[in-house]
């Protein structure tokens, strides 16, 4: 038997920042956000020997240790490391043996959550295997956890949710890590309008987040009067995206991108830089309204809305830039789990 397990990764649309602690556990945090069809993928295939092979086929890394209660995380595959050691102190109470294969179809510091989207990939897959009694909320919260407590990395709390429910939802941060997932009714022909002119650019670059979101947290601790409110204004914009959306303002998406931009880079040094403006300029010269970088900032992907068909000059322009236009669509479900 093996079991395997995807989920989607994301783009987030407005509030990004907003979920990531103090701020959140202070003012509650605000992000829309929704999944699209690309994936981090994991499959387990359980072996009767006594160890632990772990195989990031994307990364082209490979591990082998020996099968025990906890593995040591010594920053080789130490995503897959935190799940296994987790799920057998909280669950199993016991060693495993098995054999894990990852792939994720974005590379680390994209800017689309794909290390957290993997966690919980690799948590679906452990919860196919032994039939772990997790609802949604409970595995996106256990990620979190994994990544945030374990692992002791930085960073926010959006991606696990948003890999686990997938759509596009509107959530909130509060204290005590509460979380809430708002799944939105959006008419089909808005997405469609709104899948036909965001345009995802990938950079060719790629950031560590953790660094950039450690600088957040501390201007929010030190009470740093341009980076709150640079958050409070990104907030506001995702309400303003949540109306946008259900009433069917999808140009309006633009001005709204455009208006975060303007505060984004408030909240933290290194969220933009010059290729960065230089790239968003080009975007809109060529006939973008407004985009955005995806995720913490400081390079990985970009999204951009052009309005009417004005996305095949945009793309034309952004092409010249050494990056690459990537195509994606919007996606409904979130984490799958399966067995043959």
């Amino acid at each position: 038997m093996i079991y395997r397990s995807k989920a989607p990764l994301r783009l987030g649309l407005a509030g990004g920042g907003t979920d990531v602690s103090p701020y959140a556990d202070l003012y509650g945090g605000a992000i829309l956000n929704i999944t699209i069809g690309m994936y981090a993928y994991a499959t387990i295939k359980p072996l009767t020997g006594k160890k632990i092979r772990i195989k990031a086929m994307d990364r082209n890394e490979e591990v082998i240790v020996d099968a025990k209660k906890q593995l040591t995380i010594n920053g080789k595959l130490d995503l897959a490391k935190g799940v296994y050691n987790r799920v057998v102190k909280e669950f199993v109470k016991k060693p495993l043996a098995f054999e894990l294969t990852t792939h994720v179809d974005a590379p680390p510091g994209s800017g689309l959550g794909s290390s957290s989207t993997l966690v919980v990939a690799i948590l679906g897959a452990f919860v196919e295997w032994l039939k772990l009694p997790l609802g949604e909320y409970d595995i996106a919260q256990l990620a979190y956890k994994i990544e945030r407590e374990d692992l002791k990395m930085h960073g926010g709390r959006q991606d696990q949710y948003a890999a686990t429910f997938g759509g596009v939802n509107y959530m909130e941060f509060y204290a005590n890590d509460k979380v809430i997932v708002n799944p939105l009714r959006v008419k089909d022909k808005w997405l469609h309008e709104l899948e036909n002119n965001l345009i995802l650019f990938f950079t060719e670059t790629s950031r560590l987040s953790s660094s950039i979101i450690a600088k957040q947290s501390e201007n929010v601790k030190k009470k740093n009067t341009k980076s709150l409110d640079a958050m409070h204004n990104l907030k506001e914009q995702s309400v303003k995206m949540k109306e946008a959306l259900l009433k069917g303002d999808i140009d309006g998406i633009g001005k709204i991108l455009h208006h975060s931009w303007q505060h984004k880079s408030a909240m933290a040094e290194g969220i933009s830089n010059p290729q960065l403006e230089n790239i968003y300029t080009t975007a809109l010269k060529a006939g973008a309204t407004g985009g955005k970088i995806s995720g913490a900032g400081g390079g990985g992907f970009m999204v951009f809305y052009a309005p009417y068909n004005n996305k095949f000059k945009v793309i034309e322009a952004l092409n010249k830039l050494g990056g690459r236009v990537v195509r994606y669509n919007f996606t409904e479900q979130g984490l799958t789990s399966w067995t043959i």
